[in-house]
Protein backbone atom coordinates (compact mmCIF):
# COMPACT_ATOMS: atom_id res chain seq x y z
CA UNK A 1 0.00 0.00 0.00
CA UNK A 2 1.16 3.41 -1.01
CA UNK A 3 1.67 5.44 2.11
CA UNK A 4 -0.13 8.07 3.44
CA UNK A 5 0.34 11.73 2.55
CA UNK A 6 0.61 13.58 5.91
CA UNK A 7 1.14 17.57 5.34
CA UNK A 8 2.70 19.29 7.65
CA UNK A 9 2.82 22.85 8.20
CA UNK A 10 5.95 24.83 8.85
CA UNK A 11 6.99 28.13 11.20
CA UNK A 12 8.14 30.96 9.17
CA UNK A 13 11.02 33.06 10.35
CA UNK A 14 12.33 36.42 9.05
CA UNK A 15 15.58 37.42 7.61
CA UNK A 16 18.69 36.89 9.78
CA UNK A 17 20.20 33.78 10.97
CA UNK A 18 19.81 30.80 8.52
CA UNK A 19 18.78 33.37 5.90
CA UNK A 20 20.56 36.82 6.15
CA UNK A 21 18.62 38.54 3.44
CA UNK A 22 15.37 36.50 3.26
CA UNK A 23 12.09 35.19 5.37
CA UNK A 24 12.63 31.49 5.32
CA UNK A 25 10.56 28.08 6.40
CA UNK A 26 11.46 26.11 9.63
CA UNK A 27 10.13 22.81 10.82
CA UNK A 28 12.29 20.73 13.10
CA UNK A 29 13.36 17.36 11.55
CA UNK A 30 11.55 15.20 14.21
CA UNK A 31 8.02 15.99 13.54
CA UNK A 32 8.54 14.46 9.80
CA UNK A 33 10.81 11.13 11.64
CA UNK A 34 7.79 10.73 13.69
CA UNK A 35 5.63 10.80 10.62
CA UNK A 36 8.06 8.23 8.90
CA UNK A 37 8.34 6.25 11.56
CA UNK A 38 4.36 5.31 11.65
CA UNK A 39 4.49 4.85 7.79
CA UNK A 40 3.50 8.25 6.24
CA UNK A 41 4.96 10.40 3.99
CA UNK A 42 5.71 13.65 5.07
CA UNK A 43 5.42 16.63 2.58
CA UNK A 44 5.54 20.61 3.74
CA UNK A 45 3.48 23.11 3.36
CA UNK A 46 4.01 26.49 2.45
CA UNK A 47 2.14 29.81 3.66
CA UNK A 48 -0.24 30.14 0.86
CA UNK A 49 -4.16 30.48 2.34
CA UNK A 50 -5.73 30.86 -1.19
CA UNK A 51 -3.97 27.39 -1.77
CA UNK A 52 -4.92 25.68 0.51
CA UNK A 53 -7.75 23.81 -1.34
CA UNK A 54 -4.83 22.68 -3.77
CA UNK A 55 -2.43 21.23 -0.84
CA UNK A 56 -5.59 19.29 0.65
CA UNK A 57 -5.96 17.82 -2.77
CA UNK A 58 -2.37 16.57 -2.05
CA UNK A 59 -2.61 15.29 1.09
CA UNK A 60 -4.38 11.92 3.37
CA UNK A 61 -3.55 13.84 6.49
CA UNK A 62 -2.28 16.72 8.15
CA UNK A 63 -0.31 18.28 11.24
CA UNK A 64 -0.56 21.36 12.24
CA UNK A 65 2.70 21.78 14.15
CA UNK A 66 3.35 24.05 16.94
CA UNK A 67 5.65 27.68 16.96
CA UNK A 68 6.70 30.33 19.50
CA UNK A 69 3.89 32.81 18.51
CA UNK A 70 0.12 32.96 19.39
CA UNK A 71 -3.05 33.20 17.22
CA UNK A 72 -4.88 36.35 17.31
CA UNK A 73 -6.92 36.85 19.86
CA UNK A 74 -8.96 39.03 17.58
CA UNK A 75 -9.84 35.88 15.68
CA UNK A 76 -11.44 34.11 19.08
CA UNK A 77 -13.74 37.58 19.86
CA UNK A 78 -11.27 39.03 22.43
CA UNK A 79 -10.75 42.84 22.97
CA UNK A 80 -7.39 42.95 24.08
CA UNK A 81 -4.34 41.56 23.42
CA UNK A 82 -2.02 40.59 26.12
CA UNK A 83 1.59 42.28 26.01
CA UNK A 84 3.35 38.50 25.92
CA UNK A 85 0.84 37.84 22.28
CA UNK A 86 3.12 37.63 19.41
CA UNK A 87 1.27 36.84 16.04
CA UNK A 88 2.41 35.54 12.43
CA UNK A 89 -1.03 36.51 10.34
CA UNK A 90 0.26 35.07 7.57
CA UNK A 91 0.89 31.40 8.92
CA UNK A 92 -2.47 31.59 11.20
CA UNK A 93 -4.53 32.53 8.10
CA UNK A 94 -2.89 29.47 5.82
CA UNK A 95 -3.75 27.37 9.11
CA UNK A 96 -6.94 28.00 9.72
CA UNK A 97 -7.82 27.84 6.07
CA UNK A 98 -6.39 23.87 5.38
CA UNK A 99 -7.29 23.17 8.94
CA UNK A 100 -11.21 24.01 8.58
CA UNK A 101 -10.93 22.58 4.90
CA UNK A 102 -9.31 19.41 5.94
CA UNK A 103 -12.04 18.98 9.00
CA UNK A 104 -14.53 19.85 6.15
CA UNK A 105 -13.34 16.62 4.06
CA UNK A 106 -13.33 14.47 6.97
CA UNK A 107 -9.25 14.34 6.79
CA UNK A 108 -7.66 13.73 9.82
CA UNK A 109 -5.94 16.06 11.48
CA UNK A 110 -3.62 16.28 14.64
CA UNK A 111 -2.94 20.08 15.97
CA UNK A 112 0.17 19.78 18.58
CA UNK A 113 0.54 22.58 20.91
CA UNK A 114 0.08 25.73 19.04
CA UNK A 115 -1.06 23.85 16.30
CA UNK A 116 -4.00 22.55 19.02
CA UNK A 117 -4.64 25.83 20.08
CA UNK A 118 -5.78 26.79 15.98
CA UNK A 119 -7.79 23.83 16.40
CA UNK A 120 -9.82 25.11 18.75
CA UNK A 121 -9.84 28.98 17.80
CA UNK A 122 -11.07 27.22 14.24
CA UNK A 123 -13.94 25.18 15.78
CA UNK A 124 -15.24 28.67 17.58
CA UNK A 125 -13.49 28.20 20.98
CA UNK A 126 -11.14 30.99 22.83
CA UNK A 127 -7.67 30.69 24.47
CA UNK A 128 -6.11 31.90 27.69
CA UNK A 129 -3.97 34.42 26.62
CA UNK A 130 -1.18 34.29 29.28
CA UNK A 131 -1.29 31.21 31.79
CA UNK A 132 0.44 32.80 34.93
CA UNK A 133 -1.51 35.61 34.35
CA UNK A 134 -5.22 33.85 33.91
CA UNK A 135 -4.58 30.81 35.75
CA UNK A 136 -3.69 30.78 39.59
CA UNK A 137 -1.32 28.34 40.98
CA UNK A 138 -0.29 27.07 37.28
CA UNK A 139 2.42 24.63 36.66
CA UNK A 140 5.86 25.84 34.38
CA UNK A 141 4.17 24.99 31.26
CA UNK A 142 7.34 26.51 29.45
CA UNK A 143 8.81 24.30 31.08
CA UNK A 144 12.88 25.18 32.33
CA UNK A 145 14.60 21.39 31.21
CA UNK A 146 14.91 20.07 27.82
CA UNK A 147 12.20 19.38 26.36
CA UNK A 148 13.28 15.68 25.63
CA UNK A 149 12.71 15.49 29.26
CA UNK A 150 8.95 15.10 31.00
CA UNK A 151 7.47 19.13 32.44
CA UNK A 152 5.09 17.15 33.92
CA UNK A 153 2.01 14.24 33.50
CA UNK A 154 -1.20 14.71 31.88
CA UNK A 155 -4.55 12.54 32.83
CA UNK A 156 -5.71 10.93 29.77
CA UNK A 157 -10.00 11.09 30.39
CA UNK A 158 -11.29 7.32 29.68
CA UNK A 159 -13.42 6.66 26.75
CA UNK A 160 -12.14 9.25 24.70
CA UNK A 161 -9.70 8.91 21.29
CA UNK A 162 -6.83 9.83 23.13
CA UNK A 163 -7.05 7.04 25.69
CA UNK A 164 -7.84 4.61 23.23
CA UNK A 165 -5.28 5.50 21.12
CA UNK A 166 -2.84 5.69 23.70
CA UNK A 167 -3.94 2.83 26.53
CA UNK A 168 -2.56 4.92 29.09
CA UNK A 169 -4.25 6.85 31.88
CA UNK A 170 -1.52 8.95 32.78
CA UNK A 171 1.02 10.06 30.42
CA UNK A 172 4.55 12.37 31.08
CA UNK A 173 4.65 14.93 28.76
CA UNK A 174 6.90 17.92 27.61
CA UNK A 175 5.71 20.92 28.18
CA UNK A 176 6.26 24.52 26.10
CA UNK A 177 3.15 26.92 25.97
CA UNK A 178 2.15 30.33 27.57
CA UNK A 179 -1.87 29.80 26.48
CA UNK A 180 -4.11 27.26 26.47
CA UNK A 181 -7.51 26.47 25.67
CA UNK A 182 -10.10 28.31 27.60
CA UNK A 183 -13.21 27.45 26.11
CA UNK A 184 -13.69 24.24 23.95
CA UNK A 185 -15.06 24.67 20.76
CA UNK A 186 -18.47 23.93 19.98
CA UNK A 187 -18.89 19.60 19.89
CA UNK A 188 -15.41 19.48 21.30
CA UNK A 189 -13.99 17.22 24.11
CA UNK A 190 -11.46 17.97 26.66
CA UNK A 191 -9.83 14.40 26.86
CA UNK A 192 -6.59 15.13 29.38
CA UNK A 193 -5.82 17.86 31.75
CA UNK A 194 -2.05 19.05 33.60
CA UNK A 195 -2.36 17.93 37.66
CA UNK A 196 -3.04 22.20 37.60
CA UNK A 197 -6.54 21.94 35.50
CA UNK A 198 -4.80 23.21 32.03
CA UNK A 199 -6.38 21.87 29.08
CA UNK A 200 -3.79 19.26 27.59
CA UNK A 201 -6.33 17.72 24.76
CA UNK A 202 -9.05 18.10 22.85
CA UNK A 203 -10.92 15.80 20.24
CA UNK A 204 -14.09 16.23 18.02
CA UNK A 205 -15.64 12.73 17.96
CA UNK A 206 -18.13 13.82 15.22
CA UNK A 207 -15.18 13.61 12.54
CA UNK A 208 -13.21 10.62 11.99
CA UNK A 209 -10.04 11.81 13.54
CA UNK A 210 -9.89 15.25 14.89
CA UNK A 211 -7.09 15.41 17.73
CA UNK A 212 -5.02 17.99 19.48
CA UNK A 213 -2.63 17.56 22.36
CA UNK A 214 -0.73 20.85 24.07
CA UNK A 215 2.50 18.60 24.09
CA UNK A 216 4.90 17.66 21.75
CA UNK A 217 4.46 13.73 20.88
CA UNK A 218 7.17 13.94 18.28
CA UNK A 219 10.08 13.74 21.29
CA UNK A 220 8.31 10.51 21.93
CA UNK A 221 8.87 10.51 25.90
CA UNK A 222 6.43 7.42 26.22
CA UNK A 223 4.63 4.74 24.14
CA UNK A 224 1.41 6.76 24.33
CA UNK A 225 3.42 9.26 22.37
CA UNK A 226 4.50 7.42 19.25
CA UNK A 227 0.45 5.78 19.72
CA UNK A 228 -0.87 8.85 18.43
CA UNK A 229 1.25 9.17 15.43
CA UNK A 230 0.42 5.56 14.36
CA UNK A 231 -3.18 6.50 15.08
CA UNK A 232 -3.19 9.20 12.76
CA UNK A 233 -1.65 7.33 9.99
CA UNK A 234 -3.83 4.38 10.20
CA UNK A 235 -7.13 7.31 9.96
CA UNK A 236 -5.04 8.60 7.12
CA UNK A 237 -5.24 4.83 5.29
CA UNK A 238 -8.93 4.90 5.35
Amino acid sequence: MTAPVIGLTLDSEPPGTYSKTHPWYAIRENYCDAVARAGGLPILLPHDPDRAADYLALIDGLIVTGGAFDVDPALFGATTKHASVTTKERRTAFELAVTRGAMSADKPVLGICGGMQLMNVALGGTLIQHIPDEWPNALAHEQPNPRTEPGHTVKVEPGTLLHRITRMGEMPVNSAHHQAVKDAGPGLVIDARAPDGIVEGIEDPRRRFVLGVEWHPEYALSPGDNRIFDALIAAAKK
